[in-house]
């Protein structure tokens, strides 16, 4: 048996099959061959292999988000059988005498810069495309598969660090656990976890070796350790803690369908934070009130290129209708700082964090942000939504939103199309301009909801995406919950209401103090809506106040 001690980031205890997430990366190496027509029967039979994998990913895609959102999936059928890709790689295997995996590399790079040097904003898309399926066609040529999760069970995940374009493909229902070998406590890694209700940890030293691969390992999220190989002893043990862990669920499920109302009286709305559509079991499974925050970054990080209305529509629908009724709130994109997406081509900055990300990529590209509009009052039409915007910083903004949101409601008046005339609008209170300028805020707007990860990274100066400064973020800080004080006093005083999607909003030991404060509501990992449920039933909050 051997330990590994980390960061425990969500509690509980996984046990299962350890997964080494494999990057999906090819190193390709010129080699000269005698038989070129071998070759391009290798390169024949990989393209073959690429476009199977690609019908089957359609197929899932239309499950879960339909066919507008799965369209990506046939461009990508169409690219491989691409006659002058074709050609150009039959060439090179031809004219050099290489093999397939030289040629395929050296087509894709060919045609990735041709297409991003066009002046057409459509071709330098479609460059993106290029480089996903030369590298699909690569792991088809070296039977390395796309990378990720290859597992018939459920397994624990190990990485070294993943990225939130990576978790958000992942297969959800084959993910125990995550243990990660770098990462912070606020990456996006962390927040998955949090949101699936399954243990993580995070700055662990497991070596990421295959001899790990198909190892049986238990994730303890409560200490922060993980057991591989773990002998008998250690194994019942924590099987013993597993079963105790499955009845305090149990005792939870009691509490579904009670309304959020503490012993005085007080009520309060408890949401769920999701990022995709997959998320929506967990939301219903989970008893929440509505979705207090649903990222939509996480459609523009899952795709190749910008989601374009009809695709953006189908997912909004498709989680107002699932929601029947109840409130969704609806976040605009919120791309920049850890969240990146190559064809959105950011200049590469010194300090992301407080660079050209969210609303000022909203406020300096209009026709995308235009774009997300449409789609996102369209399916109002179809449930009860709400926008909210993130990372406010002044007034202005407020005013210039609220400008383009009449006239994107303007031009679907003169297209004849329905949508909520009365859509509330909210704002993101992350940065401390805002909590400053917060009654002034306050006049212009339906709701504030607390980013609570930004604000304690704004309010300490620390970037709380460094590990390394772990233990200095405080985001009990006495200044943070002034500051979450004066928000909530501020909204109240004009007639809004606020909220606090933020992680701190999960964070069971300030329940009451949120209660205290008068919050509205809390936006929260659907896990952790029955729990928080508990101590709202069992708080009285004049009691606590006093």
């Amino acid at each position: 048996m051997v330990i590994y001690e980390g960061k425990a980031v969500f509690e509980g205890i996984a046990i299962g099959k350890l997964n080494i997430y494999q990057k999906k990366e090819q190193s390709v190496k010129r080699v000269k061959v005698d038989d070129t027509e071998a070759e391009k029967k290798r390169y024949a039979d990989a393209r073959e292999v690429a476009i199977d994998e690609l019908k089957a990913l359609y197929e899932k895609a239309v499950k879960e988000v339909g066919e507008s959102g799965a369209e990506i999936f046939e461009a990508h059928q169409l690219m491989v059988d691409d006659e002058d890709y074709i050609e150009s790689a039959e060439s090179i295997i031809e004219t050099e005498g290489v093999n397939a995996e030289y040629a395929v590399a050296q087509t894709g790079d060919n045609f990735y810069k041709m297409f991003s040097e066009m002046e057409e904003e459509y071709f330098r898309g479609r460059a993106a495309d290029i480089k996903d399926i030369t590298e699909r066609i690569l792991n088809a040529l070296s039977g390395a598969g796309s990378g990720g999760i290859v597992s018939d069970e459920p397994v624990i995940v190990v990485a070294d660090d993943l990225a939130p374009s990576e978790t958000v493909q992942m297969d959800k229902d084959k993910i125990l656990s995550f243990v990660t070998v770098h990462g912070s406590a606020n990456s996006h890694t962390s927040i998955l976890a949090k949101t699936m209700s399954i243990p993580a940890i995070i700055g662990c030293p497991v070596p990421l070796s295959e001899e790990l691969n198909g190892k049986l390992a238990i994730v303890d999220g409560n200490e922060g350790k993980v057991y591989v190989e773990p002998d008998e002893e250690i194994l019942a043990a924590k099987k013993k803690l597993v079963l105790e862990e499955d009845e305090k669920k149990k005792l939870l499920e009691e509490l579904k369908g009670k309304d959020n109302v503490t012993l005085d009286g007080q009520k309060i709305n408890l949401y769920a934070n999701i990022g995709n559509t997959k998320d929506l079991g967990l939301v219903l499974k989970n008893d929440a009130g509505g979705i207090g925050l649903f990222r939509s970054e996480f459609i523009y990080l899952g795709s190749d290129d910008y989601p374009t209305e009809d695709e953006q529509f189908a997912i909004y629908k498709q989680v107002a209708q699932t929601l029947a009724g109840k409130k969704v709130i609806i976040r605009t994109l919120d791309i920049g700082a850890d969240k990146q997406a190559d064809y959105f081509k950011l200049p590469k900055e010194e300090n992301p964090a407080m660079g050209l990300r969210a609303i000022r990529i909203c406020l300096t590209r209009p026709e995308v942000f235009k774009t997300q509009l449409r789609a996102i009052l369209r399916a109002s039409a179809f449930g009860k939504i709400s926008i909210m915007f993130p990372m406010i910083i002044s007034l202005g903004e407020v005013k210039r939103i609220k400008e383009i949101v009449a006239e994107v409601k303007a031009e679907l008046d003169a297209d004849g199309i329905s949508y909520d005339k009365d859509i509330e609008l909210g704002i993101m209170i992350e940065t401390p301009a805002a909590v400053m300028i917060a009654d002034e805020l306050a006049k212009e707007v339906d709701f504030f909801s607390v980013g609570t990860n930004d604000l304690t990274q704004y309010t300490l100066a620390i970037d709380r995406q460094n590990q390394s400064l772990d233990e200095f973020y405080d985001p009990h800080h006495p200044a943070v919950m002034r500051m979450l004080k004066m928000i909530v006093d501020a909204a109240h005083r004009h007639g809004a209401w606020a909220g606090i999607c933020g992680e701190l909003g999960a964070d069971l030991s300030l329940t009451k103090e949120f209660l205290a404060m008068g919050y509205d509501e809390l936006s929260v990992s659907p896990g952790r809506i029955l729990p928080i449920r508990k101590i709202v039933l069992e708080t009285n909050v004049s009691e606590y106040k006093g």
